[in-house]
């Protein structure tokens, strides 16, 4: 249960924050929305401190040094992968900048400074993997040790992370362009429209943590997944003056279901097949996959969506009407994303079993 709590929190908070930000818009100012955030990081921060360990693991050798400044300083110095964080941060960087870029008129992608940063981004990730490599070899830290990903059940989640992950967020930024820019409704309805949303979340996380010992974990997966197909295709067929319930509620209920399933699995497994001293870098490694995921998938939907609806048949291209052509696009994208998670779950997941037993 613990897991699965821990597992829905992305997917649900995104959910309320979407349905937030739209009662603000229409209320007190969209400028609101981001005072919350600021509120809300500090109180965490605060929670942090008070309540996290300031050591993981208090049997350091150095004894009561261990929480000495100079030593703390020392750590950081040595135990952590300073350049491979900064090429894999500045391939990212320049990746989003790109794509960014190109959202507006891929004809964008021409331009010099798009070249060059897209160019460079896919040049440092061999860079980023010649290094980790090194540092592993030497013994030294690495930020993504390429050891990891020889585990083919931890490979197979990062990869299924990635598309649902991107698919999920994907699919809820444009139900919210749909409900709009094409049906025309207010950010506050808008909002009200998401409500499902969290509620299916936090119902699909209950029943995964109450069955997730007593069914296989690969079963859990795969049906989540498939159960999630359901929202794309509602909303392909969609139009502009389509039923909500026929269409975005369905989509609003079943879109977190294979998202929720999957990161409640996912760190399960990874507590199974990895012994505990890597067992947090390969959780950090899958959470970075998953917000790689989302960001990924935001802007493959925006440049998709964008070059759809410029091609449109339709001359107003700011029109309900075009603005569909490039939603539905998007969507069929994301009805490809989840089969692909299948498909790549069904080879890397099987015949891994039950998760969730309590360990002596």
């Amino acid at each position: 249960m613990a897991f699965a709590a821990m597992g829905g929190g992305q997917p649900v908070g995104f959910s309320v924050g979407l349905a937030l930000g739209g009662v603000l818009t229409d209320t007190i100012g969209w400028r609101w929305g981001f005072y919350i955030a600021a509120i809300l990081n500090i109180a965490v921060l605060g929670i942090a401190i008070w309540g996290l360990p300031k050591e993981i693991d208090d049997r350091s050798a150095e004894g009561p040094q261990s929480s000495a400044w100079r030593h703390k300083i020392s750590r950081l110095r040595t135990e952590i992968d300073w350049v491979g964080a900064g090429v894999a941060s500045a391939s990212l960087a320049l990746l989003s900048y790109a794509f960014s870029a190109i959202t507006g008129s891929t004809a964008d992608i021409r331009q010099p400074s798009t070249i060059a940063s897209l160019t460079t981004a896919i040049a440092l990730i061999p860079v980023f993997i010649l290094w980790v490599g090194r540092q592993e070899r030497l013994g030294k830290p690495a930020i993504i040790p390429n050891s990891l990903w020889r585990n083919r059940t931890f490979t197979t989640i990062c990869i299924a992370v990635f598309f649902t992950w991107g698919s999920f967020n994907a699919l809820e930024t444009i139900l919210t362009f749909y409900f709009q820019k094409a049906q025309g409704l207010s950010a506050i309805r808008t909002s009200l429209y998401f409500l499902p949303a969290p509620v299916s979340g936090t119902l699909s996380n209950v029943i995964m943590g109450l069955v997730v010992h007593r069914v296989k974990a690969n079963y859990l997966v795969l049906g989540g997944c498939l159960l999630s197909v359901v929202a794309p295709l509602v909303l392909v067929g969609a139009g502009i003056h389509s039923n909500y319930w026929e269409t975005g509620f369905l989509a609003n209920i079943f879109n977190p279901i294979g998202a929720d399933s999957l990161f409640t699995i996912a760190n399960l497994l990874i507590t199974s097949v990895f012994p505990a001293k890597t067992q947090a870098l390969a959780g950090g490694v899958f959470n970075t996959v998953s917000q790689i995921g989302k960001a990924v998938g935001l802007a493959l939907v925006a440049v998709i969506a964008s070059t759809v609806t410029a091609e449109s048949r339709i001359a107003d291209k700011t029109s309900p009407a075009a603005l569909m052509d490039g939603y539905r696009a998007t969507w069929w994208y994301s009805f490809a994303c989840i089969l692909f998670t299948v498909v790549i779950c069904l080879w890397g997941l099987r015949g891994i079993g039950m998760v969730g037993h309590k360990r002596d």
